[in-house]
């Protein structure tokens, strides 16, 4: 007797109902959550999970499960262990809620903003595929180790998400319609500085549903905010399936109700302290600078650079190029096996202090440089070298930098009324913050015997800039 797997057996059923491939008319027919047709996945923030069969010859690809490799936090987890989640559950994560969010607006106002199962898998695959192109730990290698590397790099990990999308489908054969696939590309960059033009022909609502370009409130903030509180360890009163189910669209833009002006303020603020006290740890950006200056002396021998515009080389790249370094022999690594092996020995470049930036002086704020450091040190006793100091200059805002987030948020009173407006900040709270950006500034002395004359030229550099101490 001849056995059938259980994709065999799937496959069965589907052509029952008429498929005939991926965009057949009976597959936007298919619902996200069929289990007749969809592979059920048990995430550990979302619960169960229905992947739908276009999705899954995406994830079943070598270039989708190198997000596996990929740490969400990159080196966060040295410091909050439990924080060893990757990109591919997030992902995972982002197409269930962009799913549910599109599923919501089709339910509620399908006949009048014109859902189609077409648009439902296009922010399916825009927020399942929003991270393919992203580098190792973090947003590391594309802030801080490529500017080192490439003169002018204007290189982006949401474009490279859309040239590794190009490639998945030429390199697997995915048979998928082109415009949606330039369509998914678009949603991606939705946020970034290379966002194309809004469409004039509607559904503009849809791009703001995965990277939210408007005013910041998308699905990918709901699950990375929820997903790292609980990966650290950490608490999270924001409840992000409140502004899921009251969300409405009203002239082609979300909006949400008036009562959720705090749910949302929360969510801005749950984000700004995830980066205070878990991206930008001090330990972790210690551990971050040192694996910049480990990635910046091997680039010349691996040539890791060289594949940022060549999606068949970029996906071979993630997080294991810590091991090919540290368990090379070769003499031309050397320099940065010493500094992994200082990591793995909790070695770090020692913190020496930070201050953040007065309030007034944020519009004329220039990034400290180790050089300015240096030229802050007095006469006498050792003197320090730019390689001996490490500065890192980190902002922290609620997404809108000096603006508050709020202001660009339309709501509405209740479902029955058709207009939409803002809140001004008086008119909720008096205790909601007057100031919406923070910049700090950090220095490390990357030698232990050099922290007091790191420290002294780093207060000496704060009271000749702004007339305080640090």
């Amino acid at each position: 007797m001849e056995l059938i797997t259980e994709e065999e057996k799937r496959m069965e059923e589907m052509e029952d109902y008429g498929y005939d491939g991926p965009m057949s008319p009976w597959y936007f027919l298919v619902s996200s959550q069929d289990p007749r047709f969809c592979k059920e996945v048990h995430d550990n923030v979302h619960g169960i999970i229905y992947l739908d069969p276009l999705s899954l010859e995406f994830i079943d690809t070598e270039q989708f499960q190198r997000l596996r490799e990929l740490k969400q936090l990159g080196f966060t987890n040295m410091v909050y262990p439990g924080a060893v989640h990757s990109r591919f559950e997030h992902s995972l994560g982002v197409y269930w809620l962009a799913g549910q969010c599109v599923e919501k607006f089709n339910t509620y106002q399908g006949l009048e903003l014109g859902i189609e199962k077409y648009h439902i898998q296009t922010v399916k695959l825009a927020g399942l595929l929003h991270n393919v192109g992203h580098g190792p730990f973090s947003h590391l290698f594309e802030r801080q180790f490529l500017p080192q590397v490439i003169n002018g790099c204007d290189w982006s990990q949401e474009q490279m998400s859309g040239n590794m999308i190009d490639y998945m489908v030429d390199q697997h054969c995915i048979d998928i319609d082109y415009q949606m696939i330039e369509k998914v590309k678009d949603m991606i960059l939705a946020s970034s500085d290379f966002a194309p033009p809004r469409s004039s022909s509607g559904k503009s609502f849809l791009y703001d549903i995965v990277a939210n370009g408007r005013n910041g409130i998308d699905v990918d903030k709901f699950d990375y905010i929820l997903r790292d509180c609980r990966a650290c360890g950490l608490g999270c009163n924001f409840e992000f399936q409140r502004l899921l189910e009251s969300m409405w669209v009203l002239d082609d833009e979300i909006c949400y109700r008036a009562k959720d002006y705090r749910t949302i303020h929360k969510m801005f603020v749950a984000r700004a302290d995830l980066y205070r006290t878990v991206y930008t740890h001090p330990e972790v950006k210690a551990m971050e600078l040192m694996m910049v200056d480990a990635l910046v002396h091997a680039n010349s021998y691996l040539e890791i650079s060289s594949s940022i515009h060549d999606p068949s080389l970029y996906w071979k790249l993630d997080d294991t190029i810590v091991k090919t370094i540290e368990t090379s022999p070769r003499q031309e690594l050397k320099e940065s096996r010493e500094l992994i092996l200082r990591i793995r020995r909790r070695n770090l470049y020692e913190f020496c202090n930070e201050y953040s930036v007065p309030k007034d002086m944020l519009g004329n704020f220039k990034n400290v440089t180790a050089q300015d450091i240096v030229c802050s040190q007095k006469n006498g006793g050792v003197t320090l070298k730019e390689e001996d100091v490490a500065v890192c200059n980190v902002k922290i805002d609620l997404t809108r930098g000096k603006h508050n987030p709020l202001e660009s948020i339309h709501f509405f009173e209740d479902y029955e009324s058709n207009g939409k407006f803002t809140i001004p900040n008086d008119s909720v709270s008096h205790l909601l913050p007057t100031f919406y950006e923070d910049m700090i500034v950090m220095v490390y002395s990357k030698k232990p015997e050099l922290v007091r004359e790191v420290s002294d030229a780093f207060e000496n550099f704060k009271l000749k800039t702004y007339g305080i101490k640090a």
